[in-house]
């Protein structure tokens, strides 16, 4: 055998680091109470104000990792957006 040290591939670098505590490459996010249930809230088509948080700039429906909603409410506030929509109390696109 050689003496020679084998070079390490880059993967397999980053793979060390993967997890630990230590690491700074992913950010770690807290757990967002839903605002829902903190509340004792339901989500209404009619209340556009509120539906307008749960929605990007862009029109779109935000996910739960990022709006924080529960899995119920998530699914209420998706059918309520797209009711508020139909009545045209939010808007289908962005405003150009």
């Amino acid at each position: 055998m050689s003496d020679k040290a084998k070079p390490v591939k880059k993967a397999e670098k980053e793979s060390e680091n993967y997890g630990d505590e230590g690491s700074d490459r992913r950010g770690v996010r807290t757990k967002k109470a839903c605002h829902f249930c903190k509340n004792k809230l339901e989500p209404r088509y009619w209340d556009a104000a509120a539906l307008r948080k749960f929605t990007s700039d862009r029109g779109r429906i935000l996910p739960r990792g990022r709006s924080g909603a529960c899995a119920k409410h998530q699914r209420r506030i998706s059918r309520e957006i797209k009711r508020a929509r139909l009545l045209a109390l939010l808007p289908f696109s962005p405003q150009i």
